[in-house]
């Protein structure tokens, strides 16, 4: 590969924290506001216009649609998100569970005054491109914006990019799935004008179960007890459609979940478009990606309007921001959580937060519906490599298995809501970040409304 030399400069420092969170999906969201509320000087980093990721950038919706009648959930922020967005009219019934899906568009807004509430610094509109790292200890990031190349120094810096952007830069040791085995991309999408009373008509006419989730070449593994249990899938459309012609015989992967529905006819967060072998920590695959996804997504607004009931007048109300992510790098952590931890009500010492037995992803879906929940280790959050910083959302330490559990967005709220306290603990305390006094942290956590145990 051909290199060039870029000249030595100058990076003027715009800014100084004690705690910097880069990355405001529902885990860098959660670790903010946890730390500012626990006496931190803190600051929220966010590469684009709105804080939220999943929520809001990406257009995931259903926050928590895994909420079934005897489901022990997880508490503190992450239940907080969904309560405000309720409060502040973000939210819709959701169709599948005991849950509201969030509005992203509106809970832009509401992130935005959690954040300033908090007594958070937002900077939005920055991009990481670089770490500061002296002697193996992170003291802050290089950002990039239209002001130009700026650095922001941190007493500790807490890596929320889903990606663990932060950790591998710094020179943490990271893993990445192979590309092959990833777990799907998705290009998310909404639409307006459906027929709200005809679509729901035809959806009780002939529900889909979750035994349903299957298509060609691809499938998922219950526990059997999710077999029965209603789900939003769309199926048949896209089957006539591929008969017909209107979508070509290749693009058997269209095939998916809707999400919730208004009734002024906004059927929203709609999961269908499916892109395999496509990995996020590379910008060309990215670029396919996105535009691919659209084009797929195109065929199945025309196979909706076409075979779905309810849907012939319907048209595209916007696309995500971005692509919806679910597997890239993930650190190796001070303790790697295992499938086994989550399917079998794992407990650890150094518990930050609960999450109920909800594992999605790997072809394997398991839904909480007997009340079964494992705990979480702040350890699997603690870098090797790198002093001074926390990694929280889906790049926590762990296996496939655990992965397909503790990525979900809500595991990902609890993940980060520790985080923010440990980060916040550490400096209060004058400890390293791998030596904080968990017993602390999980006392403010109780404090924070959180549950640990």
């Amino acid at each position: 590969m051909e290199t060039i030399n870029e000249l030595a400069r100058e990076t003027p420092i715009i800014h100084r924290t004690e705690v910097l969170v880069v990355g405001s999906g529902p885990g860098g969201l959660a670790a903010a506001i946890a730390s500012a509320r626990a006496g931190a000087e803190t600051t929220l980093l966010e590469r684009y216009g709105c804080f939220g990721g999943n929520l809001t950038q990406v257009g995931v919706e259903g926050f928590a649609w895994y909420r079934h009648e005897k489901t022990v959930d997880s508490e503190g922020i992450g239940i907080e998100f969904e309560e405000r967005a309720k409060s502040m009219g973000a939210s819709n019934p959701e169709p599948q569970s005991n849950s509201h899906a969030i509005d992203g568009e509106a809970f832009k807004f509401v992130a935005d005054v959690l954040v300033e509430e908090a007594g958070v610094t937002p900077m939005l509109h920055r991009t990481m491109v670089a770490t500061i790292v002296e002697n193996a200890v992170i003291k802050g990031v290089i950002v990039e914006s239209k002001a130009g190349r700026e650095a922001i120094l941190a007493k500790r810096v807490i890596d929320a990019t889903g990606d663990a952007d932060i950790a591998h830069r710094a020179g943490a040791i990271v893993r990445k799935t192979p590309v092959e085995e990833m777990m799907a991309a998705s290009v998310m999408f909404s639409m307006n004008g459906v027929d709200k009373t005809r679509f729901i008509e035809d959806v009780k006419s002939d529900p889909h179960t979750y035994s349903d989730w299957f298509g060609p070449g691809w499938g998922m593994k219950t526990s059997g007890k999710e077999d029965e249990l209603f789900s939003p899938y769309l199926k048949k459309p896209f089957e006539q459609a591929i008969e017909s012609g209107l979508i070509p015989k290749n693009l058997t992967t269209i095939t998916g979940t809707w999400g919730a529905i208004s009734e002024q006819g906004d059927l929203s967060y709609l999961n269908i478009i499916h892109l395999a072998g496509l990995d996020a920590t590379n910008p060309d695959h990215l670029t396919k990606g996105e535009m691919e996804g659209r084009r797929q997504a195109m065929f199945a607004i025309e196979a909706l309007k076409k075979y779905n009931p309810g849907c012939e007048e319907a048209k595209l109300r916007n696309f995500g921001m971005t692509l919806g992510i679910r597997d890239t790098r993930k650190i190796d952590a001070a303790y790697n959580m295992t499938a086994e931890d989550v399917h079998n009500e794992a407990e650890f010492e150094d518990s930050i937060g609960i999450f109920p037995e909800f594992i999605d992803g790997y072809g394997v879906l398991v839904l909480p519906t007997t009340g079964r929940y494992f705990q979480l280790p702040f350890r699997s959050m603690l870098p090797k490599g790198v002093e001074n910083l926390l990694v929280t959302g889906r790049s926590v330490g762990g296996d496939k298995g655990s992965h397909a559990a503790v990525r979900n967005m809500m595991c990902c709220a609890v993940n980060g809501q520790g985080a923010g306290v440990a980060a916040a603990v550490s400096i209060q305390t004058h400890s390293d970040i791998s030596e904080v006094d968990i017993k602390k942290v999980q006392q403010i956590l109780l404090k924070q409304g959180a549950r640990i145990h």
